[in-house]
């Protein structure tokens, strides 16, 4: 794979939390990915929560996440 492929995947994702009691449901909403700078994210959403919940980014957790 080469490093303009490796560019193109979003180094993480965007997640809806919205908790329920002592569980809480995370619903994943869009991706992001670093600017050319380093000085910050573009981020791509799919959806945008409107319940409240929290929004959270997190990186993938392996390399099946990334694709």
């Amino acid at each position: 794979m080469t490093k303009t492929e490796n560019a193109k995947r979003p180094t993480h994702y965007i997640y809806a939390v919205t908790k329920r009691g002592d569980s809480s449901s995370w619903t994943r909403i869009g991706a992001c990915w670093p600017n050319g700078d380093g000085k910050g994210f573009s981020l791509k959403l799919d959806l945008v929560p409107i319940n409240g919940a929290d929004i959270v980014m997190r990186e993938p957790k392996d390399e099946g996440d990334a694709q």
